[in-house]
């Protein structure tokens, strides 16, 4: 006789099988794992930066998210880490199937990269940044050992098909480039069974990234159809079917909206077909004309946003194309003014809209032939936190750059213009740290150390979702190699230039961390750094930073338009002081800005030495060194400062 308890769970288990729930599951079956075979050239710095980056994958997957990246640079044994759980797991499941990958993953002991790809997670480190990367080689599908019946074969073949275009297409297009969903597989003339599927995306590939990578995954896992299941790995995506349900019901994705310029539909592809027949034959004879008028003509390549690739390099636009884009650099298309040109909006033939900047450089033959040069180099840095250079044009009277365009303009304008006092904490946050991973790959990451040396609020522009971009690196390398950066009006900005350069001359990298301490105490006070505030007395930003720090009474410089239930108390503190650790006097005593990064991600008490006083400036507008470590006098540091630009 079956027992009350016994009854209670059997009833339990019913319902939840009625609901269509799916046991409590991590999925950790194992698909792919792989050490590099190049070591760690200091193992115990090594293993310090990779529990560092574990510690803060774990803590961001345990905040119910399903993606995190994680970097530690410290010493010569940087560590780039990214975990991803499939959304339709418990935060539970999730955070057990990436312990289990963790546990595997040290396998390759010291190894400077290493992967492991379960059902439901991945885990991947690597020496270098590989945020980016979407299809590589070596990507690869894995089939089942089943196949479906033979009177159910062609039914199921057809429904997968359908439903992996489906994922395929839609996916790119949804925020966080994950779908889950289902396909009935019609048998005879009834509903045989139903299939699974599921596509996810790395949080950090761009929705071409993402829309490459399933072209490649989907090529890999059709040939497994009639098997009963099939998955595709590859470095930037993951695709799977199978006649099993391996997520809930209630995990499904309506992906119906995101279908309407494409999909399986076969009354779209019948039609398409008849459309595509007669279309075929007038585009045969365009092109035919297209051809004759070709040879007659040497036609400059048309810029598109999406040719702007890595491989293919920086697009040569027109001259008169750009022209046309920008209403003839109208007023009305002006963007802004920067120390290097006027920035206008444009839009091309194709509808593409773009940020198109005039350079205030002369378009000498030599200087058309330096900057061909540097505009490729600049188009091939690729990090979500620096403003992508599409192309350039060099065959006008002037020269031009082509950069995306970015919706919601600079930093500056929510800082002190009319958006000011619109930014909540976390997207101040947001700002901050992504400047940093911004300026992190630009001095560490890119194969050529490249210092921005103006870096200031206007010169961060901000998308859609207020995620930060850096305007104008690199562009420095433009200028003439005879030009001082003391003269012209390409220097630094008044209340951002680090002393040491905009008094001596003296160039590194650290001067970018100066000014982005700087930006910092903006973004957190909503106050300008090369304006005199007056209570209690007259002082720039840092001077007043400086005097709250030195009396702990860092809080009062926080903006009076952001929410004290938004922020805590004591992480603003520290961030504060991580500012005030960049615009130290002495270059060498502020930190890298991959050390800056590791600092905002860390979580808990930062254990530091106290930062010393900066150079600060008086009301005179002059760079005053009480601790002396500038090495030069007041009257020196008068008339140097007085050549930089205010912009």
């Amino acid at each position: 006789m079956i027992s009350l308890v016994s009854f209670s769970i059997w009833c339990v288990l019913l319902l939840g099988v009625g609901l269509g729930w799916v046991v409590s599951d991590p999925q950790i079956n194992l698909l792919n794992q792989g050490c590099s075979q190049y070591n760690a050239t200091s193992f115990s710095v090594f293993n310090r930066n990779l529990n560092a980056t574990f510690v803060d994958l774990r803590a961001q997957l345990t905040s119910n998210n399903y993606f995190a990246t994680a970097q530690q640079a410290d010493g010569t044994d940087p560590v780039y880490a990214m975990a991803q759980c499939r959304n339709y797991l418990s935060n539970s499941d999730c955070i057990a199937c990436f312990d289990s990958a963790a546990a595997r993953i040290r396998n390759c002991s010291a190894a400077n990269g290493a992967r492991v790809i379960y059902d439901g997670c991945f885990l991947r480190y690597e020496s270098n940044n590989f945020y980016s990367q979407g299809t590589l080689e070596g990507n690869f599908g894995i089939c089942g050992n089943q196949t479906a019946s033979s009177a159910a074969a062609t039914g199921f073949e057809s429904s997968g098909q359908a439903l992996l275009q489906d994922l395929k297409v839609a996916t790119p297009r949804i925020n966080g480039f994950f779908a889950a969903i289902t396909k009935e597989v019609v048998v005879g003339n009834g509903v045989g069974q139903i299939v699974y599927g599921v596509a996810q995306c790395a949080g950090t590939v761009d929705r071409q990234g993402c829309q490459d990578c399933l072209d490649v995954a989907y090529n890999n896992i059709e040939k497994c159809l009639p098997s009963t299941e099939g998955r595709a790995i590859d470095a930037g995506c993951f695709l799977r079917y199978s006649e099993e349900a391996f997520f809930a019901d209630n995990q499904t994705t309506n992906i119906l909206p995101f279908l309407k310029e494409g999909g399986s539909s076969r009354t779209r592809a019948i039609i398409g077909g008849v459309v595509g027949g007669v279309s075929l034959l007038l585009i045969i004879i365009a092109l035919l004309v297209w051809f004759r008028l070709r040879r007659k003509q040497t036609a400059t390549t048309r810029g598109n946003i999406l040719e702007a690739t890595e491989l293919q390099g920086p697009v040569n636009y027109s001259y008169r194309d750009l022209k046309t884009a920008t209403k003839n650099f109208s007023e009305e298309n002006k963007l802004g003014e920067g120390g290097f040109g006027d920035v206008y909006k444009g839009i091309l033939k194709n509808g593409k809209i773009v940020a198109v900047k005039r350079l205030a450089i002369s378009a000498s033959r030599r200087a058309k032939a330096d900057f061909e040069g540097e505009v490729k180099l600049i188009s091939n840095v690729h990090h979500r936190n620096l403003i992508r250079l599409l192309g350039c044009s060099s065959n006008g009277p002037e020269l031009i750059l082509v950069y995306e365009y970015m919706p919601n303009s600079s930093l500056d304008k929510f800082l002190f213009g009319q958006g000011r006092g619109s930014l909540n904490w976390k997207q101040r946050f947001d700002i901050i740290i992504g400047t940093a991973r911004g300026l992190a790959y630009l001095h560490e990451d890119f194969h050529v150390c490249i210092i921005h040396r103006d870096i200031k609020s206007a010169n961060i522009l901000l998308d859609g979702d207020f995620l930060p971009k850096i305007a104008d690196f690199g562009l420095a390398r433009l200028l003439p190699g005879d030009q001082s950066h003391l003269s012209t009006k390409f220097a630094g900005t008044l209340g951002y230039t680090a002393p040491e350069y905009a008094i001596h001359g003296q160039l590194s990298v650290k001067v970018d961390t100066y000014s982005f301490g700087i930006v910092v105490l903006e973004i957190i006070s909503g106050l300008k750094s090369n304006e005199m505030t007056q209570d209690p007395e007259a002082e720039f930003l840092l001077k007043l930073a400086w005097r709250l720090y030195e009396s702990e009474r860092h809080l009062e410089l926080v903006d009076d338009n952001l929410d004290p239930n938004e922020y805590n108390g004591e992480e603003v503190k520290k961030i504060i002081e991580l500012a005030l650790m960049c615009t130290q006097s002495s270059a060498s005593l502020r930190p890298t800005m991959s050390e800056v990064v590791a600092v905002l991600k860390s979580k808990g008490i930062w254990e530091h030495t106290p930062p010393t006083r900066p150079t600060l400036a008086d009301s005179n507008e002059r760079f005053r060194d009480d601790t002396n470590t500038s090495g030069s006098s007041t009257s020196n540091a008068t008339a140097s400062i007085s050549h930089v630009s205010a912009r």
